[in-house]
Formats: structure tokens, sequence, C-alpha cells
């Protein structure tokens, strides 16, 4: 309302209140300990996820078991000659009259590092005695299986590249002259 001083068009102000002081309390016990379980399972979901894509991302490097190694053709034993060990990759590259390969180091029976005879031109376990031909397969003793393989690429001097199958099955060289070898470690097919 207008008084009579003011005017006719002013407005009237409005009273000064007391200035009321809020106070906001703490969280109670029970949204205390909500924050608590929440921020836990938080933390706990983010361990989980880390150690996830720790060990489900491959994290080898080139050159190491597990990874690739790339091998210059110096590297590559002759047709028909004793397989040449690369202890680093735990495997034996071999040049058989089948076609060329990588076999795992390790024997199927117990996990013991057989070892190429060049008398017996085979491989033979030390500890049970099981034996394998040059192109890892199966003669006797108490394991169960051939040797393991190793994934091959080779790369050849005219452009042509050649992958192992699934299966394992030899690369035939067919005369041509290899310019590159890639053995994956990573990929290991099962002896027959």
């Amino acid at each position: 309302m207008a008084t009579a001083t003011q005017g006719k068009g002013a407005l009237a102000r409005p009273a000064r209140t007391k200035e009321v002081a809020v106070e906001v309390a703490g969280p109670s016990r029970r949204e205390f300990l909500y924050y608590i379980w929440g921020a836990s399972a938080v933390l706990l979901l983010g361990q989980v996820t880390a150690g996830i894509v720790w060990f489900a991302l491959p994290r080898f490097r080139e050159g190491e078991f597990g990874g690739v190694f790339r091998l210059p053709t110096d590297e590559v034993p002759a047709s028909g000659s004793a397989p040449v060990a690369f202890p680093a990759g735990r495997f034996w590259l071999s040049n058989s009259d089948q076609g060329f390969l990588a076999l795992y180091a390790v024997c199927t029976h117990l996990g013991c590092l057989p070892r190429w005879v060049d008398t017996n031109n085979r491989f033979e376990c030390p500890c049970h005695g099981s034996k394998f031909e040059a192109d890892g397969a199966y003669i006797e003793g108490p394991a169960p299986r051939g040797l393991d393989r190793f994934r091959v690429t080779v790369t050849f001097t005219n452009g042509d590249v050649a992958t192992m199958d699934g299966s394992g099955a030899p690369i035939p060289l067919e005369g041509r002259e290899i310019a590159e070898v890639a053995v994956d470690t990573g990929d290991r097919i099962m002896g027959t």
C-alpha cells in the first residue's frame, strides 16, 4: 500500500524481517554407512576392471616368449637337415620333407625338454623316453600326442606369403627362397 507521503505510483516497502540462521545437520549414521558402502563398491569394481584389463590384453613384446619372433633367412635350417633350437622362444625350427614348421620345445607328456638326437634323427625326451620325428609326429613313449606347434608365417623373396593353417600342417616351400620367417609363440597348435 502506498502512503500519502510517498505519492500515488510508489510501492510500499515490505517490512524488514529478522534473518534466521539455518543449521544443516550432518549425515545421519545410516546415510554415512550408505556412502561408505557405495564408495567401497565403486573401489572394488574399479579394481576388478583393472585386473580384467591387465590379464585380458596381451602384453608380449616382439622377440620374447608369447610374442612374435622374426627370424632372418640364415636362421632357417636347410631341407632335411637337423632342426635348429631357439631357447629364447622355446621352439625348434624344422624343415622336413613335409615342409617348414616351428615345434614347441616342450614334451606333451610331463613338460620335459626333448632334445634332437642326430644319430637317431629324431627328438627324444630324456625324462620318460618319448620319441618324436623331425616334424613333431609321435613315434613312441608315454606322450599322448606329437609335439605342439606354433603358427608360422613365411615371406618368400617373390613376395608370396604363406601362413600355417589351424591344423598345424607344415608350410611346403616348393623350392621357393625364404625372405623372412615370423613365429608367433602366443598361438600354439596342439600336436596330433
